[in-house]
């Protein structure tokens, strides 16, 4: 069998004239160089080089072999320009489980992005409060802001998500103690958020329970009480201002989820590289450890 490398380092040394120079080029040893030739000379059972004293010029063989291994180069290197082609032209759907205030506001503006790099992929966007289960298909990479605990899972953690407490001006000019405030229902107490939402409202009363975060934040945009929202939504909001507390609020950290054999997949990795983008762009979702 003859070994590719072993051509390449023949037509080095046709294109360069010496042992020397054609090492300088690979960034090898000459002595490289030479076993290279002795290899292929006894592979084909030709000579294609003269050992003379200070040189090593090529046979007339050694000339016929490296214009062919030149063309099989030109060939090679057309093979990666398609392939480079194929990959800028990615094709498929790919389905991700994401929070709906990332998707909201971080990934869903940016998708024109994604669609001009690569129109024939699709992207599916899969907003929800439960953690879509990988391992059934539900979907093929997950956004969470939990670490996942399956050690069969590729883990990245690419950002954190932080929180504030926000209402309208006008809902800020009442006194502290008469401020009501809007809340996820019971099932989600667990949540670090709403936690900390109990805490602060120190028994204060809930005028409104709501279980998605696009209806607590106009719920707060009509003055009918103080919302916890991750900052990304609250400081854009223009009818909102985040209001004092007494204690921090929580940070929650961004975990990219994928299965091994998923990400292998040219178009899952497009896709996970414009999520990772996405939220290292933003200024809000900065990693700040």
């Amino acid at each position: 069998m003859i070994d590719w490398q072993d051509l390449q380092v023949l037509t080095l040394l046709a294109r360069n004239g010496s042992l020397s120079a054609a090492a300088r080029e690979l960034g090898v040893e000459h002595a490289t160089i030479g076993r290279r030739i002795d290899s292929l000379e006894k592979n084909l059972g030709l000579r294609l080089v003269d050992r003379l004293p200070r040189s090593r010029p090529l046979t007339k063989d050694g000339l016929a072999v490296a214009a062919l291994a030149q063309n099989m180069a030109q060939q090679a290197a057309l093979i990666e320009q398609r392939s480079r082609m194929a990959s800028a032209g990615l094709a498929g759907v790919v389905r991700v489980s994401v929070p709906p205030s990332l998707a909201r506001a971080c990934i869903a503006p940016k998708i024109a992005r994604l669609n001009a790099s690569h129109p024939d992929l699709q992207l599916v966007l899969l907003p929800g409060t439960a953690l879509a289960a990988l391992n059934k298909g539900e979907a093929d990479v997950a956004i969470r802001s939990v670490r996942p605990e399956d050690d069969g899972l590729i883990r990245k953690r690419i950002g954190a998500v932080r929180f504030g407490l926000y209402g309208t001006a006008k809902f800020s000019r009442h006194p502290p103690e008469d401020w009501t405030f809007i809340s996820y229902d019971q099932s989600l107490d667990h949540l670090p958020q709403q936690m900390w939402l109990h805490r602060i409202r120190s028994g204060r009363r809930i005028a409104f329970f709501a279980s998605d975060l696009l209806t607590q934040q106009i719920a707060a945009s009509n003055h009918i009480g103080a919302v916890v929202l991750p900052t990304i939504i609250g400081e854009r909001d223009a009818v909102l201002i985040q209001l004092p507390t007494n204690e921090a609020p929580p940070v929650r950290d961004i975990w990219l989820t994928a299965y091994p054999d998923v990400k292998r997949s040219p178009v899952v990795n497009a896709v996970i590289d414009f999520l990772i983008a996405c939220v290292e762009e933003e200024p809000l979702l900065a990693d700040r450890t």
